[in-house]
């Protein structure tokens, strides 16, 4: 479910599935048996409950925590995006571009003076520059482009 989606109503999400989102948050490998274990509850009720937190879309997936320097991309940045128009068929048509960005992690569309926050990881400098003139710069629409590097990334509490 993405966010233009229609937004899941929290009101069906009780205390023991607040306690097992915050359990598989943290491993999303956990087997059934041992999150049942850890809430107290047994095996049946807590696979009934995961699945039922995967059909209504508050579990939209499990993934890795990968090291992108490892993989070769040690920088990171933000490249912020200013449209010049936001006729529908301009965003459209920029957004058929956004989709095919090389290195982008996130992609967020935003209020305010910037329209887009592009998160990506780059194997270099050369690279990155690379990605700003000849996949965002060159659209008809785009205005406006700054680029910011990531020095550090601090994960954040979360919601849960």
């Amino acid at each position: 479910m993405s966010a233009s989606s229609s937004p899941v109503d929290p009101a069906p999400l009780d205390a023991l599935d607040r306690r097992l989102l915050t359990e598989f948050a943290e491993d999303g490998r956990i087997t059934n048996a041992a999150l049942a274990k850890r809430l107290g509850i047994a095996e049946s009720t807590c696979l009934q409950r995961v699945r039922s937190l995967r059909e209504r879309g508050v579990i939209r997936g499990v993934h890795a925590d990968v090291d992108l320097a490892a993989l070769g991309f040690p920088i990171q940045a933000v490249v912020k995006v200013r449209l010049g128009s936001h006729n529908r068929d301009h965003v459209a048509s920029f957004h058929e571009v956004l989709a095919k960005v090389p290195g982008a992690l996130r992609i967020l569309h935003v209020g305010g003076e910037d329209d887009y926050l592009i998160h990506v990881a780059v194997s270099s400098t050369q690279q990155l520059r690379d990605l700003v003139l000849e996949h965002l710069n060159v659209h008809p629409v785009v205005r406006h482009t700054e680029t910011q590097l990531v020095f550090e990334e601090i994960p954040g509490v979360g919601v849960l």
